[in-house]
């Protein structure tokens, strides 16, 4: 399907616009110039306990431009955005943006990226799978989905309710040394939130699925009998003791470490100053079994992208390697604040790979169990206990204590705590029940030792 049959513009027209803003900006006196336009549309639905609870249908634009004035190194920048493609708006667009950057401070970093880091022949990724839904077909996965939830078991009563969001878009960015490029993209997703119990004894759980191609999405039957399991699993938790044991993070909380990784690591955070990791670059900060890979250019992949925000070619490299920091996550500004080279990040990480060299066990999340024996198995985290300048890790958390390798009990209103220097550093193994959340890849993550606290 083209993007001529899912959007009001094509490709080529945004492109034309987007030379246009370009023009206006020449025009008006700027040293360089920015542009970014996207248009999207989608479909979003949710039910609760069978009934209809919203549909929400959207159809959005924007423009957004950034005007330089000055030479590099002593640049000032403004920006602007409107959501009307008329001329007589793109004008007046440019000219905000140049009226913003006449009063703002000079910057030294500000500027668009080094001509030669630019992507010129951008790969086509396949990232865009149009998914054509009804109103009506959406309501009736989404009813599906929480019906296998309850269906489970007797002892699912509730729900927070089912949803399925289809979203499809596509963007046009350009800058004055010559670059243009875009591509259409698309994401959907399905999930269910069941509660099972009664009273004091409820625990609620979730699952959902994520991809680009709606015909990946897994079945909403199994999305909604795995839910359900999920929250019956956590009835008639208990608390613990205050302890030091072996901590288990389940695959889609140990894509979270990675993230507290990313963030620790990248530009805004390293030259703030307010990160745990800085000056690490070429030291060991993971255990040395540890790989990070980065590979952007994944066909159909969620952290997928040819180019970044500021077209900068994206490129494949590892991140971490033998538990060593390799680079770090950087735009050209940020590149420019620490005397580097950007990374092709702005905007973020791209898909990221957590491995290990161990190998991980075959059977997934029961080797993990058997590796760990006698320890803590964490399926949800709450609160945002991370201090990313001091490294210090503490979250709510519930999940199962497990001994000899097989779970024991449901555990809940506990605490978890430690380090993430300690943690990543002690990393022991990294499961085979691979997960892919957000552009980020990996197991069930092992760490070593961490402090547990009871309620």
């Amino acid at each position: 399907m083209t993007t001529t049959a899912i959007f009001t513009h094509s490709q080529e027209q945004l492109q034309e616009i987007a030379q246009d803003v370009l023009r206006f900006a020449k025009e008006k006196g700027a040293s360089q110039a920015a542009v970014q336009i996207s248009e999207g549309n989608g479909l979003s639905v949710s039910v609760r306990k069978g009934g209809i609870e919203t549909i929400e249908q959207n159809k959005d634009k924007g423009i957004g431009v950034t005007i330089y004035l000055g030479e590099p190194g002593n640049m000032r920048r403004g920006n602007a955005n409107t959501s009307d493609f008329s001329p007589s708006a793109l004008r007046d667009t440019v000219e905000a943006a140049y009226n913003i950057a006449r009063f703002t401070a000079v910057d030294d970093c500000a500027g668009l990226p080094e001509e030669d880091m630019l992507e010129r022949s951008p790969q086509d990724l396949g990232l865009c799978f149009p998914w054509t839904v009804t109103t009506e077909e959406a309501v009736q996965l989404a009813q599906r989905c929480e019906a296998a939830a309850f269906a489970v078991d007797s002892r699912i009563t509730n729900s927070e309710g089912a949803s399925v969001y289809a979203q499809q878009s596509h963007f046009v960015s350009a800058n004055s040394l010559g670059f243009m490029g875009g591509y259409p993209y698309s994401r959907h997703t399905m999930s269910v939130a069941p509660i099972a119990g009664k009273g004091a004894n409820m625990q609620r759980d979730s699952w959902y699925s994520s991809v680009r191609d709606p015909a990946r999405l897994a079945n909403p039957e199994a999305i909604g009998r795995y839910a359900a399991e999920r929250a019956l699993s956590r009835l008639n938790g208990r608390k613990l003791d205050t302890r030091k044991c072996p901590v288990l993070f389940e695959a889609p909380l140990a894509a979270g470490l990675i993230g507290a990784f990313v963030q620790a690591v990248s530009g805004g955070a390293l030259y703030r100053k307010s990160s745990f990791l800085l000056d690490s670059l070429g030291k060991e900060v993971f255990a040395p079994h540890i790989r990070i890979a980065e590979d952007p250019h994944i066909v159909g992949g969620i952290g997928a992208a040819p180019f970044d925000d500021e077209g900068v070619k994206t490129l494949r490299r590892d991140v971490v390697k033998d538990g060593v920091l390799n680079g770090y996550f950087l735009s050209t500004y940020s590149a420019r604040k620490l005397g580097m080279q950007t990374t092709g990040n702005a905007g973020g990480s791209h898909h990221l790979a957590f491995t290990s060299s161990h190998g991980a066990p075959e059977d997934g999340l029961s080797g993990m169990l058997r590796r760990m024996g006698t320890g803590l198995l964490v399926t949800e985290l709450m609160g945002q206990g991370v201090n990313y300048v001091t490294g210090d890790y503490s979250r709510g958390a519930s999940g199962f204590w497990v001994e000899d390798g097989e779970i024991a009990y449901p555990v809940e209103e506990i605490t978890i705590a430690g380090n993430l220097k300690d943690m990543f550093r002690h990393i022991v193994a990294v499961g085979g029940d691979v997960l892919a959340r957000g552009g980020r890849e990996t197991g069930s993550i092992l760490v070593e030792n961490m402090t547990v606290a009871g309620g």
